[in-house]
């Protein structure tokens, strides 16, 4: 565990960002919320160690809580007004980031695309992430989302929407049809199709 730095909640500072996704919302702070990687939770459960992660999931109809460096993006089932979810998260932030550690880890993380040695995948796959790390990943994660490539079989790419992409009906359309043909396009193959797990 990191030796936290005391941060006195007047010093934090959140920017609230729409996302192409109307039911997730973007939080921009200016103190790392994950220092390597980024992690995305589905239940209070999975986050009982992360104060900050497990008391967003108190707020009614918070669904996810997505991580990458200094954003937080929460995904709603619109039970409450935005507005309202909104004020409720910020609350969370300002009382939980003083006991919040940037640098924890959990077993199923995805680590940073530019550290993570890809030595021990498939030429082809090695070569649709650097592609997607090029052209569509940055997009998203701007965005509070992020994409993991699930299988590459048979021309079928499977990938895992995470964060504010996750049911975001943009996702499930224009940037499904924008992965695609950016990867036939690049690979020269018109067989390839992209589909959403």
């Amino acid at each position: 565990m990191t030796q936290l730095i005391p941060i006195a909640s007047d010093d934090i500072m959140i920017r609230i960002q729409d996302t192409p996704n109307p039911l997730a919302i973007k939080f921009i702070v200016n103190f790392s919320l994950k220092n390597v990687g980024n992690a995305t939770f589905t239940a209070k459960e999975q986050c009982a160690h992360l104060p900050l992660a497990s008391a967003m999931f108190e707020i009614p109809g918070v669904v996810q809580v997505y991580f990458f460096q200094n954003t937080l993006t929460v995904t709603h089932t619109d039970e409450l007004p935005v507005s309202i979810v909104k004020n409720s998260v910020m609350s969370v932030i300002k009382t939980r980031l003083t006991v919040h550690d940037p640098d924890f880890t959990v077993n199923d993380e995805t680590p940073d695309r530019p550290k993570v040695d890809r030595s021990g995948l498939s030429p082809e796959i090695r070569q649709i992430e650097e592609i997607l790390d090029r052209t569509i990943r940055p997009g998203l994660q701007s965005d509070g989302g992020d994409l993991q490539i699930v299988e590459f079989k048979d021309n079928r790419l499977k990938i895992f929407y995470q964060g504010a992409c996750g049911g975001c009906p943009s996702a499930m359309m224009g940037t499904l049809d924008a992965i695609q043909g950016i990867l036939r396009n690049e690979l020269k193959n018109d067989e390839i199709t992209v589909e959403p797990v």
